[in-house]
């Protein structure tokens, strides 16, 4: 396969299933629908990590948060373990970014060479997310319901001077450029809440129609987890009634909406840089959105709405018009970068667990491909890890129970068979695998204690807990409140 360039578009917190393509009779992404058409789009694509800044840093690295200690919102990339940009720059191919990292800060080497508009944590991140034993309630969940309907933020107007110098590079330094393949990763902050949308796109959806989430169901085995969980992620209770809850689901639409359309223009400065038949596209997310379903909003949760994300991959020597069935993660994006730009693995990158989409792309389906994310990160009093195969989800909630979905015949995830007849040689065989990856109670022990550390220099809990913590990370140039 030749080498060609790569530009990634990645969107924050877009759960899959608000995507045309990806079946949405309502949402309207006619852009990211073509840029599918024309290539590949896989059906069951997950998180490593469903929260921001260990998906960024798994995404960035190939490894999953229990292999580099990245578990939570406050200990980000800084390039500590080497990721795909360290290698592109070793190999003197040029790799640029534009818009979100959410990396430590913008001065560690995480395998740039330039950072355009850059965001990363602020403050230290989420300091209150470091208290997961007996985790606190989260005041801030207020400015959910809080800022919803049509309106303009601080991450809209971020994203749209994103679009901006991703068009501008392209048709200039991008087209200039004639001596071997280059990637760029353009990263934008929008669907992630504040759920506010420019007027233009909210109007495309009525909220009435809205139809409203799934509630949680009673009886499941691992209530104690979702009791501490929902007892600090308490974003619903602010919501005055269903109305609201609607208003902020078509703002959610509005928000898709309005990155499709930025990607469309993404799109049209590459044709008229003259650089699309020597340039492949990815276009995915970090995680997805919980968008209210059982109450629960924002990530941090195996279930498909947070966990899933959208993964297209378009352009030369890609398959056009295919559904790739075969379930993926963003942990095959490091493979996925080496072989565009045409680069073999070297040392421990022909360890690293992920495999190039170019390569699944090519192969024919393999439903049985094991697909693994797991969270130690806000509210959650123990690991959550999550293994997907063939029809079957299985999420283990260590110390506290387990649960399994038919994804085939159940694919709303309403009914948890971990306590049915007839299953228990499949939990059985679940949970060896996932002790195949892992030491499920030695990363939980890690991931506590580094973030313990943190707690001590901060002073102790309750002065991580008297300390002021926004409820997202400001855009640049954004004061931080």
């Amino acid at each position: 396969m030749e080498p060609k360039n790569l530009l990634i578009i990645m969107d924050d917190e877009h759960y899959a299933g608000i995507v045309g393509c990806y079946g949405n009779p309502m949402v309207k992404t006619p852009h990211i629908d073509r840029l599918a058409t024309g290539g590949c789009r896989f059906e069951s694509a997950y998180s490593p990590s469903p929260i921001c800044v260990p998906a960024r840093a798994a995404f960035a690295t190939g490894r999953y948060p229990h292999q580099t200690g990245y578990w939570d919102n406050c200990i980000a990339y800084d390039g500590r373990v080497k990721g795909w940009g360290h290698r592109l720059q070793r190999e003197g191919i040029p790799v640029l970014s534009i818009g979100k990292l959410h990396y430590l800060d913008e001065e560690s080497s995480t395998g740039f060479d330039r950072q355009i508009l850059p965001m990363h944590i602020v403050d230290g991140g989420d300091v209150h997310g470091l208290i997961r034993d007996n985790p606190p309630p989260r005041p801030q969940c207020a400015d959910l319901a809080g800022h919803i309907g049509p309106g303009d933020t601080s991450y809209i107007r971020y994203d749209r001077a994103i679009t901006r110098e991703a068009c501008q590079w392209l048709r200039s330094d991008a087209a200039r450029r004639a001596d071997g393949p280059w990637v760029t990763f353009v990263s934008f902050i929008c669907p992630h809440y504040p759920m506010v949308a420019p007027p233009e796109f909210y109007e495309m959806y009525d909220p009435a129609e809205i139809p409203l989430p799934k509630r949680r169901l009673p009886g499941s085995r691992s209530n104690a987890w979702f009791d501490a969980f929902e007892k600090s992620y308490i974003w619903d209770r602010f919501f005055a009634d269903d109305e609201q809850r609607r208003i902020a689901i078509a703002s959610y639409y509005g928000l898709c909406s309005f990155i499709d359309d930025a990607v469309g223009q993404i799109l049209q400065a590459l044709q008229e840089a003259g650089l699309a038949e020597d340039t492949r596209v990815m276009f995915t997310s970090d995680h997805g959105d919980n968008l209210g379903a059982r109450g629960l909003w924002g990530k941090s949760t195996m279930y498909e709405e947070s966990a899933t994300v959208p993964m297209i991959l378009s352009g030369p020597d890609v398959p056009k018009g295919r559904v790739v069935k075969t379930p993926v993660s963003l942990i095959d994006g490091y493979q996925t970068i080496l072989d565009g730009v045409g680069l073999a693995p070297e040392g421990e990158e022909r360890a690293l667990p992920g495999t190039s989409l170019l390569e699944i792309a090519r192969r024919p389906d393999d439903t049985a491909r094991l697909i693994f994310s797991e969270y130690h990160a806000t509210a959650a009093i123990s690991g959550a890890y999550m293994l997907r195969r063939g029809r079957y989800k299985y999420i283990h909630y260590l110390g506290v129970g387990v649960e399994l979905f038919d994804l085939e015949n159940d694919p709303e995830e309403l009914t948890d068979l971990s306590g049915e007849q007839g299953y228990a040689g499949l939990l059985e065989e679940f949970e060896a695998a996932l002790r195949n990856i892992l030491d499920l109670e030695d990363a939980d022990r890690r991931a506590k204690a580094d973030q313990q550390r943190l707690i001590d220099g901060y002073g102790g809990r309750q002065a991580v807990i008297d300390r002021e913590c926004p409820s997202h990370t400001p855009a640049p140039g954004e004061e931080l409140v």
